[in-house]
């Protein structure tokens, strides 16, 4: 496994417990090998990747783009610390289990998980839940 961050947040969580956590996640998905850059940006930075790349002109809070292959999750993700403290706000959470959340919606993207309809939404959101779990019994 290959895990990287780049300008990790200021969260209580150190990056050696949620490496070793996405890991768990990994192994808990059945993912034999991943290849993971997470990139924490503005929210200016990540409007420009979405309009860029993505043709949306709207601020979002996680952008995946997904290089995985039949043997081996590979993903860059951009993550807007903005959106992050302010998803925590509006749910009522923790900016450390945001930060959670959105590592692992990344993942779960990258194995095929879609969040367009309110049902898909539901079903990601409970995978998210299981892996956030799996943090607070091991970590």
């Amino acid at each position: 496994m290959f895990i990287t961050f780049n300008d990790f947040p200021a969260v209580s969580y150190t990056q050696a417990s949620v490496t070793a956590w996405l890991e768990s996640c990994l192994h808990h998905l059945d993912v034999p090998k991943a290849k993971l850059m997470y990139h924490f940006i503005t929210d200016e930075d990540l409007l420009r990747i979405n309009q860029d790349y993505l043709n949306h002109d709207t601020y979002t809070d996680i952008i995946t783009f997904d290089y995985s292959s039949a043997d081996q999750i590979e993903a860059e993700v951009f993550i807007s610390t903005q959106r992050m403290e302010e998803n925590a706000l509006n749910n009522s959470q923790s900016i450390d289990k945001e930060l959670l959340r959105l590592l692992c919606h990344a993942v779960l993207h990258c194995l095929g998980h879609k969040d367009s309809t309110a049902d898909e939404k539901r079903l990601m959101r409970s995978k998210e839940n299981e892996l956030i779990e799996l943090f607070h019994v091991k970590h």
